[in-house]
């Protein structure tokens, strides 16, 4: 249930009948609210326009496996690929973000008001995966090989700066974005300093420190 504003904008009868004004809530009761005009100060009761709500199926993703729950929102609420919002149910509380919207028949689309919508694919951005597939120095690809790493949503990789999860060590060469992240220039990044979120990071690749060290020895 909402909470009651301290204020409101309404048309006031008294000074300003066509003209939204700000008005102070005093009471609530019986579904109507009790407001003060700001403007000259009279009080006169109104009835809050409610809003209609739906409840949309979600699909979560989340560390390899998916489960459905459900939200409730206006049903005007607009919802887009790329959206995040904070999904509490009895089993988890978690940011996720929207990867697809589907309307009835299947349909998908990048978005739509809830009314239309039939169910909304996300995936979990607290903590994430990101595979990173890891070079040998020498440059072959036959002795690459493909490693996962468990991070934040908001850590951050950058190109050039070397990383340490278990026992390997890397540095970054590249990576590439999701098609749902936002505020990208491009897809892929490969100049030195370039950043990147793991939330929006897809893949990661790298050269294998170790490697160098041992053909340093």
């Amino acid at each position: 249930m909402s909470e009651t504003p301290d204020r409101v904008p309404t048309p006031c009868p008294s000074c300003s009948p066509d003209l939204e004004t700000v008005h102070e809530v005093l009471t609530e009761g019986g579904g109507q609210l009790t407001v003060r005009c700001s403007e000259c100060s009279h009080v006169h009761k109104i009835r809050p326009a409610t809003e209609t709500e739906v409840t949309l199926d979600v699909v979560v993703s989340q560390g390899g496996e998916s489960f459905t729950a459900n939200v409730t929102t206006p049903e005007d609420e607009r919802i887009e690929v790329g959206d995040e919002f904070i999904l509490e149910t009895d089993e988890v509380l978690s940011t996720v973000r929207v990867t697809s919207v589907e309307l009835d028949g299947q349909k998908r689309v990048e978005a739509a008001p809830a009314e239309e919508i039939e169910t909304v694919w996300t995936r979990e951005v607290d903590n994430v995966a990101v595979n990173v597939t890891i070079h040998p120095q020498d440059g072959s690809r036959d002795d690459s090989h493909s490693i996962t790493v468990h991070v934040p949503g908001d850590y951050e990789f950058e190109v050039g700066a070397v990383e340490s999860f278990g026992d390997d060590e890397f540095e970054i060469d590249a990576f590439v974005v999701r098609g749902d992240a936002e505020g990208y220039r491009r897809d892929r990044f490969e100049e030195g300093g370039d950043t990147g979120f793991a939330k929006d990071i897809k893949r990661v690749y790298a050269y294998d420190e170790q490697s160098s060290a041992w053909s340093a020895w």
